[in-house]
């Protein structure tokens, strides 16, 4: 099994910034894409963005330019740097992740962390 742990989320005003990160454990060969998603209250979950294996990004364009997302393969790990926050953006964040768990296998299982939450107050 893997485990996918968000941290980094917490309270910020407007304009601010905050790092997320998302650590994955467990049974892991190799991790494909990763992403980065969030949901609002009372809204549904929105794709923010991915970077793939090779360390390519696309986001979507209302995070485009204010939030970006890398990744440490020698950690498992990927961050979501988010600049010039919003109060619209207060959110609960969750990483996602397609990993590859098996040498006998080429499928890869896709992940969810917990999630952390984000607040931006104006």
């Amino acid at each position: 099994q893997v485990q996918l742990v968000e941290s980094g989320g917490g309270l910020v005003q407007a304009g601010g910034s905050l790092r997320l990160s998302c650590v994955a454990s467990g049974r892991i060969l190799s991790i494909n894409a990763m992403r980065w998603y969030r949901q609002a209250p009372g809204k549904q979950r929105e794709l923010l963005g991915m970077v793939t294996g090779g360390g390519t990004t696309n986001y979507v364009d209302s995070v485009k330019g204010r939030f970006t997302i890398s990744r440490d393969n020698a950690k498992n790990t990927v961050y979501l740097q988010m600049n010039s926050l919003k109060p619209e953006d207060t959110a609960d964040y969750y990483c996602n992740a397609d990993v590859r768990e098996s040498l006998i296998s080429l499928h890869y299982s896709n992940y969810w962390g917990q999630g952390t939450q984000v607040t931006v107050s104006s």
